[in-house]
Formats: structure tokens, C-alpha cells, sequence
């Protein structure tokens, strides 16, 4: 039996989905004829490509390195295609793209409208979630991360632009609680964190004089969040101070519902679109990339 490319099909989304139902969905199949088509995918290659089990499916090491190959080379035949069809300037084509949830909200998708507009045969799938997920493995083109310097090498990096960050509370916190005079005096106030990010990571402040060293401060966080603007929420409320992204808490900051609580200035994030570090990507992934760049 040769092996066919709607399997190969069914194999990728498989491992990009993490099972045979989310697949099944994706293709508007049933899961049975999902499972078939990777059975026969691995009657054609003579390996078991995916462990099964109630928990779900895992790779094996061959088909790892399988999906690693299979996915450039359909990648590579997908581009084909749509060059092929494409007028002059006209993208089509899809382009899965992960991004956290409230820059994805308020700049992002904006963004990405306007190139749709652009390009009406373009498909762009935005998955909009803080946590950090797998790019590679999840089988998405682009990721936007706002993070310190990066340390996953497996991952080309480009960087977009700088957010800024401040240290704010409410009118309403200050008057009661006062406001903390410097970074050591944050850890007898009440504070609110960020789920997906170590609170050492979170509060760090740039050098003052003739030391260059990154200040850290230690926080108490009686309030932990897992989105931005729920953290904004809370500190708007009176719950505490928080260290917040300038284009989730501008707004609060203009209109006095929120304060600055210390003069000191924290280091900024970094705005990154990465994606894999693959030989080959597609045209309509470049554009995009270079768009938002």
C-alpha cells in the first residue's frame, strides 16, 4: 500500500490538535475515519507513528521525526499550490497564529483585519490565550510573545516592538495604604500577580546611578491572575498594586482610576513574532511576519 496525502493529512493535524476528535473536527470527519486514515498511514511506512491510549495520543520517536519532514515538505506543497493560483500581490492560503489575549484584542486582530482587507483569499486562524504555548509542536506559523529576553533557541525570533511597563494601584488604595517609597517597601504591601510569569521575573526595575545591575523587587502577592486586564480590573477595585503593561492600564492611567505607586521604572517586555526554525516558510507566513514587523 502506498501511503496517500490525505493521511499524511490526518497524521499532522493529529499531532497538532493532540487527538484524533480534534482532528476529526478540523476535517469534518468522523473519528473512526481518522483513525483509519493513520492506521493506513502506518501500513504504508511499516512504523508505528502515534502511541494511543484513554489519555490521548503520543509520538513516537519515528513519528516525530515524521511529522518534522512530512510538515516542511507539506508546507513546501502547499506554497506550491497557491503561487500557483494566486493573482499578482494576492495571498491565499492559511496562517495559524497564537497571541496573548488582550494585545491580541486591542492591536492584533486590528491589525490583521486590515491585511485581510488586503488579501481576501488569505486565512488567518488567531488563537487568543497568556499562556505560552507550543509553536512548533502546535502547529502554528506565528506566535507573538511579550516576555524578557528569550531562551527558547528552537525558536526564530524577530522582535516587534517594546511594551512598556508601570507599577500603578487606585486613588483608592493610596489614600488608605499609602504608597510604597521605594522597591523595598513593596513587600508590606498587598500586590497582585501574574499567573503564567514567576513573580522574580515580573518585578524587576531598571538600574539608577552609576550601578548597572537590574533591581529585583520582593513581592507579596495576595491576588494572582492569569489575564492582564482582570489584573487591571482588580487594581482599579482597590485590591492592591500591580505591575501592568502600559497598553492594558493607559487608559485607567488617563481618565484617574489609576496611579502611578512608584517612581521607579520597570524593566520593559519585549513584543516577539517567532516561528519555527524550519528551512522552508511559506510566502504567505513571510508577508504576514514582514506586515507586522
Amino acid at each position: 500500500m502506498r501511503y496517500r496525502l490525505n493521511d499524511i493529512e490526518a497524521f499532522l493535524l493529529v499531532m497538532e490538535t493532540g487527538s484524533f476528535t480534534a482532528a476529526a473536527l478540523r476535517l469534518d470527519l468522523s473519528k473512526s475515519a481518522i483513525s483509519k486514515r493513520i492506521n493506513d498511514l502506518e501500513q504504508a511506512l511499516g512504523a508505528q507513528l502515534l502511541h494511543r491510549s484513554t489519555r490521548g495520543v503520543i509520538a513516537t520517536d519515528r513519528g516525530q521525526l515524521f511529522y518534522q519532514k512530512a510538515r516542511e515538505l507539506i508546507l513546501q506543497l502547499d506554497d506550491a499550490a497557491t503561487s500557483a493560483i494566486e493573482e499578482e500581490g494576492n495571498l491565499c492560503g492559511q496562517v495559524r497564529i497564537a497571541a496573548p489575549m488582550t494585545f491580541g484584542r486591542k492591536y492584533l486582530g486590528p491589525m490583521l483585519l486590515e491585511l485581510m482587507q488586503q488579501h481576501p483569499n488569505l486565512d488567518l486562524i488567531i488563537d487568543l490565550d497568556d499562556r505560552m504555548v507550543d509553536v512548533d509542536g502546535g502547529g502554528y506559523d506565528l506566535a507573538i510573545r511579550i516576555t524578557q529576553p528569550l531562551k527558547d533557541m528552537s525558536l526564530i525570533a524577530r522582535k516587534l516592538a517594546i511594551s512598556r511597563r508601570v507599577v500603578c494601584c487606585s486613588p483608592n488604595y493610596a489614600e488608605h495604604h499609602g504608597l510604597p517609597k521605594s522597591l523595598d517597601e513593596l513587600a508590606a504591601h498587598r500586590c497582585i500577580g501574574y499567573a503564567y510569569v514567576h513573580s522574580g521575573q515580573l518585578w524587576q526595575f531598571e538600574p539608577v546611578g552609576q550601578n548597572n545591575r537590574v533591581r529585583t523587587a520582593v513581592v507579596k502577592s495576595t491576588l494572582v491572575f492569569n489575564n492582564g486586564e482582570v489584573m487591571c480590573d482588580a487594581a482599579i477595585a482597590g485590591l492592591g498594586i500591580c505591575l501592568l503593561p502600559r497598553f492594558i492600564a493607559a487608559e485607567a492611567l488617563r481618565d484617574g482610576r489609576l496611579i502611578e505607586a512608584l517612581p521607579d521604572t520597570p524593566i520593559p517586555d519585549t513584543v516577539y513574532a517567532l516561528y519555527p526554525s524550519r528551512r522552508f516558510q511559506s510566502r504567505k507566513v513571510r508577508t504576514v511576519l514582514d506586515y507586522l514587523r
